[in-house]
């Protein structure tokens, strides 16, 4: 019988260093990304109490949009944009 290797073996002896090597991100990465997605959370809630007031609908809307827009940059360039910033030398 074929023996099967689903993945290969890999040595997580540093701990979370490791982990978030194999995941593409950095810590720092991830926290923006967690950011962006608590963004995108209040963003979505905007949209759905945008309908309860008539009159201010179009700007509740619209601020739901640019809210979302910002969270979606953060989400996909944040990492990016945030590893400019001169990283501590320890």
């Amino acid at each position: 019988m074929r023996k099967f290797n689903i993945a290969a073996p890999v040595d997580m002896s540093k701990g979370f260093q490791d982990f978030f090597d194999t995941i593409g991100l950095t810590g720092g990465g991830l926290v923006t990304k967690g950011i962006a997605a608590v963004i995108a959370i209040i963003a979505v809630r905007m949209m759905f109490t945008a309908h309860s007031d008539p009159k201010g609908a179009l700007r509740k809307g619209s601020l739901a949009v640019g809210t979302l827009f910002v969270a979606v940059i953060l989400a996909l360039y944040g990492d990016t944009m945030f590893s400019t910033v001169t990283e501590a030398k320890g």
